[in-house]
């Protein structure tokens, strides 16, 4: 009877072991903080995605300031600014330029997403975000 409580005890928890890895490593990723070097107002953004792929970016702004994205690679990414108290319905914009003052101070989520196109499939997007 101990061995079968045991090979229970071990079945449950090895059940409760794995689950806990695959939700560690299954989840969605952490938005990757923005971070100005020191002296500088200005953050350069690049990566490479593919067709409908989203990279997601969170950065720190006090009410007031000016916020300036700039797309050098609009005909093929769109971005947006989400803040679930100032900007719930962020539509993504694909403007070479946009500038907009912070509401509120706090964090903001900045996405970036390729567009749906036949060509090319996967490519490299070049932003740059300005707060002042």
């Amino acid at each position: 009877m101990r061995k079968s409580s045991i090979a229970l005890f071990l079945l449950i928890f090895g059940a409760f072991g794995v689950g806990s890895i695959f939700a560690q490593h299954g989840g969605k990723a952490e938005p990757k903080r923005i971070q100005f070097a020191s002296g500088r107002s200005s953050a350069a953004l690049s990566g490479s995605l593919s067709n409908g792929q989203e990279m997601e970016y969170v950065f720190e702004a006090r009410k007031g300031q000016q916020v300036t994205i700039r797309n050098a690679t609009k005909s093929l990414f769109d971005f947006r600014v989400f803040s679930e108290e100032n900007f719930p319905d962020g539509d993504f914009d694909s403007s070479p330029s946009y500038t907009f003052e912070i509401p509120e101070t706090g964090d903001y989520m900045f996405f970036v997403r390729k567009k749906q196109v036949k060509t090319p499939r996967t490519a490299r997007f070049s932003m740059t975000l300005t707060i002042n």
